[in-house]
């Protein structure tokens, strides 16, 4: 997993060039598909570490001496205060991979006890062929979205943990509503990528800039179809039901556990059951799981042992068990992982009259989940198991997303 251009330059000793080590280092984590870079300073050392498909690997070890050296570098690239020592700083610098490759890297730099912390996102362009089969939607699902997506107004939510792969799938929605006769206007908090022919608002706290009052001023611009980032407070949510009562197709996100749960948390949020029942269109849970990596996928057949602890594991999901799975065995193609990508096993929940009723008496979530798969919802265990026995996943990713 280490890059021979990193330890190269690490060997160099006094005269290593701390601009040639973090260039490799970037380069090293594009290459090989990490989605972050962690420079962890302690006592006696500094650790880097890659994110790749989600995971934490140490990967390298930075002699003490040179840390500070590392840090006012990534500074100075992001344009950050290199005098400034004790408060978070955020930034963000473009860096040439090849002179056919850039890539957007977001900084976040934190003091910890041992000295400044710093992690750097590498951002890669949605791709432009994305569907929603791509990111892992089956059929009835992505039906099911499309449907919603021709709808002049009501609202999308999108719900999952940090880092769950809600943000991909919203600019999906964008991108197949993003056509000339559209006005379409995004509220986030970062822009996390550039989309041609959609007007993207940055939130600025510093200068009062927040989704709510970014909505308010987006509205007066009369958009068909508006995304806010996130509804985290009670303002937001109020705003996002008017909105959407208002003749504007809304796409947001809530930090909830299932689809289900979206409803009770915005009647919690004090949105009345009534104005919730009247601008829900569908809501969308997901998660990320790690893929199989195609070039040392073979076969597994559960063990009596492992087919009882996989029952009781699933004791009260209702999924049907297989006896025949896969993994991957761990090759160069996959840096010994044995996984290779990730797709999101998910869940979609249309907001039908059942439901509606549900919402209005103020049933609880899991009242709704039960109503909604009786009316035909795959739940993500169904829609992770599915995968597993269909060879694009492992049984213990899907348990350690979902249940983990």
């Amino acid at each position: 997993m280490s890059s021979g251009k990193v330890e190269h330059e690490l060997s160099r000793g006094e005269e290593i060039s701390i601009i040639n080590l973090i260039d490799c280092l970037i380069e090293h984590a594009f290459v090989i598909n990490a989605s972050d870079i962690h420079i962890d300073p302690n006592e006696h050392c500094v650790k880097v570490r890659l994110r790749i498909d989600g995971m934490l690997y140490d990967v390298y070890s930075l002699p003490k001496n040179i840390y500070e050296e590392v840090i006012s570098r990534i500074k100075v690239m992001a344009g950050l205060r290199t005098d400034e020592h004790q408060s978070p700083q955020d930034g963000r610098f473009r860096n040439s991979i090849s002179p056919n490759a850039k890539v957007d890297v977001r900084v976040s730099i934190v003091p910890t006890y041992h000295g400044e912390n710093a992690v750097l996102r590498l951002l890669r362009d949605v791709r432009e062929d994305y569907t929603f089969d791509l990111l892992g939607f089956n059929a009835l699902d992505q039906q099911k979205i499309l449907k919603a997506l021709r709808k002049p107004h009501g609202m999308i939510l999108a719900t999952g943990p940090t880092g769950s792969g809600k943000t991909t799938t919203l600019y999906t929605m964008i991108k197949h509503l993003n056509t000339r006769d559209m006005s379409v206007v995004t509220i986030e908090d970062p822009i996390e990528y550039s989309i041609e022919g959609v007007e993207q608002i940055q939130v600025n706290h510093h200068k009062g800039l927040n989704f709510a009052n970014g909505l308010r001023s987006v509205l007066r611009q009369d958009p068909n179809v508006i995304m806010v980032g996130e509804i985290r407070d009670v303002e937001t949510a109020s705003l996002a039901i008017n909105t959407a009562l208002t003749g504007h197709l809304l796409l947001s996100t809530l930090h909830t556990n299932d689809a289900a749960t979206i409803l009770p948390r915005l009647v919690d949020m004090r949105v009345e059951p009534y104005l919730v029942a009247s601008t829900i269109n569908i809501a969308v849970a997901q998660r990320l799981v790690r893929k199989i990596c195609s070039a040392c996928k073979r076969e597994k057949v559960l063990t009596e042992s492992e087919r009882f602890g996989l029952i009781d594991a699933l004791r009260d999901a209702g999924v049907e068990i297989n006896d025949k799975f896969y993994r991957g065995f761990g090759c160069d193609e996959c840096v010994g992982t044995g996984y290779k990508g990730r797709v999101s096993v998910n869940e979609v929940m249309v907001a039908d009259a059942s439901i509606k009723d549900a919402i209005l008496r103020r049933a609880t979530a899991r009242e709704i989940k039960k109503i909604a798969m009786e009316h035909g919802m795959t739940s993500m265990m169904d829609d992770g198991m599915s995968k597993a026995s269909a060879g694009i996943t492992t049984v213990d990713e899907i348990l350690r997303v979902i249940y983990e």
